[in-house]
């Protein structure tokens, strides 16, 4: 249903030096860009992406309170790495790696962090530990 979500930034060159390194994590990377505006990742295009840009109307980014980007990934082992990588590159904590509700097939694992633009992010993974 999501095809991408776009993340407001004010220092697009550091936003992109934090997603060019996190994004690999996950085995995604750049798949499109529009000059000193725009840099969308993925994993291809025509599948969910995510964005990070200048507003279009030229105001400053701000972080939505309550907004939050959240990326579905197929282990327990990405979402730990990318909320590591994350950390890593200077993001902030937001909930750790860990399991939400019961275990099961449909257990909810998540982290939760923010970009260098204070962007909330989620990563996980719904299904039994594997």
């Amino acid at each position: 249903m999501i095809g991408y979500v776009v993340l407001g930034s004010n220092d697009l060159p550091r936003a992109r030096g934090f997603y060019d390194q996190l994004m690999p994590v996950i085995g995604a990377g750049r798949v499109m860009e529009f000059g000193d505006n725009f840099t969308m990742y993925g994993t291809s295009m025509g599948q969910p992406a995510l964005a990070v840009a200048k507003p279009y109307d030229g105001n400053p980014a701000t972080a939505g309170n309550g907004n939050m980007a959240s990326i579905v990934v197929d282990s327990r082992a990405k979402v730990d790495a990318l909320h590591a990588k994350a950390m890593e590159l200077g993001g902030s904590d937001e909930g750790p790696p860990g399991l939400r509700g019961d275990e099961g097939d449909q257990a909810f694992y998540g982290a939760y962090f923010r970009d260098l633009d204070g962007n909330k992010l989620a990563a996980f993974r719904i299904g039994p530990a594997s």
